[in-house]
């Protein structure tokens, strides 16, 4: 565990939110996941190799951005890492620290064989510290996007992308959808997933993309009331029937045709002799 300062004032888009965190005992801060795509698969002795990476490419993004002392709290997660950053810092993460870390990326992999891939999951939140870290839902919630089954399928249709980033609704609200240096919310889509926390709609963005696609593949056109992005449909659920084309149960005895629906503004019905 590393405490690198405390919390200031909110910025950057932040002040809002940081006024639902005032009060009992809580700050608010921007949480900070990154996960390796892939990391069990990963032989013993390539993880030292891996991690060093990991912190390389995530450290050089921070002091690039110009928040290497915006961090209060960063906390190593053997894949990954864990860290809380000050509210001032929020349209620099959103923008500057995910460009930075993507070149980053693209930079240390062009001499490995295999690699390395993240997945950045972000939100914005009341934190608590205590004697160990820092505790809250927000944290849990950056950490849940990160590394949900959506956000793994969505880098994995993407092979030659080293970077997927996840972040909650609330964080896309108030800070992605209104700009800022190096934001792009055109590029982010927002997808339903089922966590433990029950059903939430992250948004995700892989750079270099226009929009990052569909879990399973494939694409849909985008949604016209989701700026940036188009909802997939969730597991189970009923597509529509297209406009004027409907079809009810009928039920034919004997020899002969039943055709009964609506087609446009012409309805048959000749189960009983009826006329379209």
């Amino acid at each position: 565990m590393n405490v690198h300062g405390a919390f200031g004032a909110a910025g950057d888009g932040a002040a809002e939110g940081a006024a639902d965190g005032a009060g009992n005992g809580a700050d608010f801060g921007v949480i900070i996941s990154l996960d390796t795509q892939g990391s069990s698969g990963q032989p013993d002795p390539d993880r030292p190799a891996m991690r060093a990476r990991i912190y390389e490419v995530a450290e050089n993004a921070f002091a690039q951005a110009r928040l290497a002392d915006a961090r209060v709290f960063q906390e190593d997660r053997g894949d990954g890492l864990l860290a809380v950053v000050q509210p001032r810092g929020t349209e620099r993460i959103a923008g500057e620290w995910i460009a930075y870390l993507h070149q980053n990326l693209r930079a240390v992999n062009r001499e490995l064989r295999r690699p390395l891939r993240l997945r950045a999951g972000l939100a914005v939140g009341p934190v608590r510290a205590d004697a160990h870290g820092f505790s809250g839902a927000a944290v849990d919630m950056a950490c849940r996007i990160g590394n949900c089954a959506e956000a793994k399928a969505v880098l994995a249709a993407v092979p030659d992308a080293p970077l997927l980033v996840a972040v909650t609704d609330r964080f896309h609200q108030d800070v992605v959808r209104h700009g800022g240096r190096w934001i792009e919310p055109e590029r982010y889509r927002q997808y339903d997933v089922s966590l433990q926390e029950g059903p939430q709609r992250p948004w995700f963005m892989v750079p270099g993309l226009q929009t990052p696609p569909l879990p399973g593949g494939g694409d849909e056109p985008a949604d016209p009331g989701a700026p940036g992005g188009s909802a997939p449909r969730g597991a189970g659920e009923r597509r529509a029937e297209p406009p004027g084309h409907r079809f009810g149960p009928v039920t034919h005895h004997g020899s002969g045709s039943v055709l009964q629906g609506e087609f446009g503004d012409i309805t048959f019905d000749n189960r009983h002799g009826g006329q379209g």
